[in-house]
């Protein structure tokens, strides 16, 4: 069955139009709002010229109206770009033009950083107004309000076009990975019903009954991790498939004390998180105040340092299952580790149907015990990355006529389809879920007078998994401190790629062709962190 993410959130909203769709922020639509607010928005995008095939930026925290704007997408064949609203103008500004985006919807809080793009093919900026300012809409943009002025459009809607979702993948700057929304629905068929124990159907009145019927228990959907990543991105659209109803934090600002009220008050059964970065401070705010989890049913995280002790603490809050991913922008999922108590702990991965590992002669050793190769998958997958048929070409691979994602984790197979993660085969540091290249950040720092040299790479944390830090050698007659370090590169990049602790020295002790022992800067790194 090939169904539109959109055409199927219209159809449910017809069918279900007095349920509570989406809440966050004070606004909460029902599915007939979701509808007209998307139809709507649909029209002031035709009225702007903006046509199926083009692309739209979303720089925004989670909100309704991020919802609002994907269901517009969808019904008009437009591509939908979720950025990252922690990006600084000039790490926005390739991305928008790589994307070619024709409009940028934002947040008032993002209005100043904003007012510092230069983006010559953005025809149209519409601002969300999550504060109160007085500052004028970007290039005579448009607010939010004004959209709801709009007479719904009836056009019929086009065909299921595509999402466009950025990721650091494993080398260089963001890439956009272009996913069709058709084939995106149909890998996430597991997800939006196998994980509920439903059949999956075989119609599109089959998926609405679903979605209808008064007997299913219907998701109550909390994305703690910010919509710009997939997991909580595919997750909120997938509670829309089944009628479901998605929650949103009131802010941009994770606070878990606000985050245990919602679960108790929304009676939220599905958790997203970003492994320890979320659950840890969560479950302690939780603990805290003895909160009642009884609705809670499942978490999820995918990406991140997600520990065997945090997932414990978890388990002991109430009866819920915790499904922690393997998985990337690029494809898979790969593999899952499940834990339904205590017991169950530690989890070890299990490959997906369609996940294989690979050697170094591309021959398939998920079978073989002991063995050592390349995570890829071979389901359904997304077109590639826009523009880059080269870097497309070097991860999603043929292999003896068959098509395979191989995002670069590296594995050790243990038998009976489980694995174990050895690791990225390349530098990349995930910190908290994101993914920071040390080249970047060592190019923010030599841009400092004062730095010589610099070398970026990460260290063991234990909430973010990794922790950027830096060491850095000064030039002969120059002085800097690890603060204004700091300071300097977060001016210039997102506050998650700054060092959380850059050791100065005299030399970083380079070899006459230039190559470092990282080895030994890490455990300086590490040793100074400690004294710390």
């Amino acid at each position: 069955m090939e169904l539109s993410y959109g055409e199927i959130w219209a159809r449910v909203a017809a069918a279900v139009p007095e349920r509570t769709a989406v809440s966050g922020a004070g606004i909460t639509l029902t599915y007939a709002d979701l509808a007209r607010q998307a139809a709507q928005l649909r029209a002031v995008f035709a009225e702007r010229g903006i046509q199926a095939g083009q692309t739209v930026a979303i720089m925004s925290h989670n909100r309704p109206e991020y919802l609002v704007t994907l269901m517009a997408c969808a019904l008009s064949g437009i591509t939908a770009v979720p950025m990252n609203f922690r990006y600084h103008a000039a790490e926005l500004e390739p991305l928008l033009e790589d994307c070619d985006a024709q409009a940028v919807i934002y947040t008032a809080t993002l209005q100043e950083e904003m007012s510092k793009v230069q983006a010559p093919n953005v025809r149209w900026w519409l601002r969300l107004e999550d504060v109160e300012t007085s500052a004028p809409v970007l290039n005579h943009g448009t607010r939010w309000e004004e959209v709801a002025k709009a007479t719904p459009t009836t056009a019929v809607g086009h065909e299921p076009g595509e999402l466009m979702v950025y990721t650091g993948g494993t080398t260089g700057r963001p890439k956009g990975v272009v996913w069709g929304m058709a084939e995106l629905f149909e890998i996430q068929m597991f997800s939006i019903y196998g994980t509920l124990g439903l059949e999956h159907p075989s119609t599109m009145e089959d998926a609405v009954a679903i979605a209808a019927a008064p007997d299913v228990s219907h998701e109550v959907v909390l994305p703690l991790a910010p919509l710009m990543h997939g997991t909580a991105l595919f997750n909120s659209m997938n509670a829309l498939v089944t009628g479901g109803s998605v929650v949103m934090l009131p802010t941009a600002r994770f606070d878990a004390a606000e985050a245990n009220r919602i679960i108790q008050e929304q009676h939220v059964n599905r958790l997203i998180v970003a492994g320890d970065a979320i659950a840890l401070p969560l479950v302690e705010a939780a603990e805290a105040e003895d909160a009642d989890w009884s609705s809670l049913q499942n978490v999820m995280s995918s990406g991140m340092r997600f520990s065997d002790e945090v997932k414990a603490r978890l388990h002991s809050l109430t009866d819920l299952a915790i499904t922690d991913l393997l998985a990337s922008s690029e494809g898979g999922p790969y593999a899952v580790a499940t834990s339904r108590s205590a017991e169950d702990l530690p989890a070890k991965l299990t490959l997906f149907p369609g996940a294989v590992v690979l050697d170094e002669r591309d021959r398939e050793v998920q079978d073989v015990d002991g063995a050592e190769g390349v995570l890829a998958y071979g389901g359904k997958l997304p077109k590639g990355y826009h523009g880059d048929p080269a870097k497309t070409a070097e991860t999603f691979r043929i292999i003896n006529g068959h098509r395979y994602v191989a995002a670069g984790d590296l594995v050790r197979v243990l038998g009976g389809g489980r694995i174990e993660l050895l690791g990225r085969g390349s530098a990349v540091v995930n910190t908290g879920g994101e993914k920071v290249f040390p080249s970047e950040v060592e190019e923010a720092l030599l841009d400092h007078p004062a730095v010589e040299d610099a070398a970026v790479f990460g260290v063991p944390d234990p909430r973010f998994g990794e922790a950027v830090v830096a060491a850095v050698a000064l030039h002969d007659g120059f002085s800097a401190t690890e603060r204004e370090l700091s300071g300097f590169v977060g001016e210039r990049l997102a506050g998650y790629k700054k060092p959380r602790k850059i050791l100065i020295r005299s030399s970083l002790d380079r070899s006459p062709s230039g190559k470092l022992s990282l080895a030994k800067l890490k455990q300086a790194v590490i040793e100074t962190k400690a004294g710390a």
